[in-house]
């Protein structure tokens, strides 16, 4: 059987901003919808999302970084971080040459897309951000990783809607079974809480819940989740392989 060894874990999510927090938080049974804060949503029928909170991208990359780097690279930048500093790899990655990337975003920096959108409507396409491709673009968060830490071997993102973690997972476990570089993954959530995306795509499509906003923190949902009852390997396997959703041998 193919073993692929998880050596760092990395976690931005709606309810912590690292591995440690996030955990305690699903363990605790605490929501990661509440109202939305990044732009006014009253001209939204949906005012409720699930917002990455207290974030500080400061802490991983310069200012002048975060002023070119859309906040999903910037999530992935930081995840990345908190990885390769678990696995003690900082500065010292073995083999560079043999090492790979792969993030998975659903979309891209839709944040970046609308601004930009927004300029180049109003104030012409002279004034759209030089950085506005490299800024957007999915594989941009693979990219940035690799540069961050040298990283030479196959780089490149996976898109594939809302389980581009999964497609991540497995394509990086893909490659480590076939004598190539040894690839190192980290899957990144693409930000798509911007009113455009949210107003005109999913909510027009009726794919959004509309709650009331006195409910849209889901406060019914925080009693303390369950601990769950430990899995084997062989019983966790038996019961992936026989899934008709999961195609791909472990």
């Amino acid at each position: 059987m193919r073993r692929v060894v998880v050596t760092g874990l990395g976690l931005v999510t709606p309810v912590g901003t690292d591995v440690e927090s996030t955990w305690n938080a699903l363990l605790a049974g605490t929501p990661g919808a509440a109202p939305i804060t990044k732009f006014d949503p009253k001209d939204q029928s949906v005012r409720f999302a699930c917002e990455v909170k207290g974030f500080d991208a400061l802490r991983y990359i310069d200012r002048k970084e975060a002023r070119r780097y859309d906040l999903f690279a910037q999530f992935a930048l930081a995840a990345a971080h908190q990885a390769v500093s678990q696995a003690g790899l900082e500065d010292k990655f073995p083999d560079p040459e043999r090492t790979g990337v792969v993030i998975g975003s659903g979309i891209g920096g839709m944040q970046t897309y609308e601004e930009n959108c927004k300029v180049f409507l109003t104030k012409g396409p002279d004034r759209v951000s030089p950085f506005f491709v490299p800024m957007f673009i999915p594989d941009i968060a693979a990219g940035l990783v690799s540069i961050r830490y040298g990283l030479k071997g196959p780089n490149f993102a996976t898109v594939s809607a809302t389980d581009f973690s999964t497609l991540c997972s497995s394509r990086m476990s893909q490659a480590s079974g076939r004598a190539l570089p040894p690839a190192f993954s980290t899957s990144s959530a693409a930000l798509k809480i911007v009113p455009g995306n949210l107003g005109s795509g999913f909510t027009v499509l009726a794919a959004m819940a509309t709650l009331a906003p006195s409910r849209a923190a889901l406060s019914a949902m925080a009693s303390p989740m369950p601990r769950l009852a430990p899995v084997t390997n062989s019983v966790l396997r038996a019961k992936l392989m026989a899934s008709p959703r999961v195609p791909w041998a472990l």
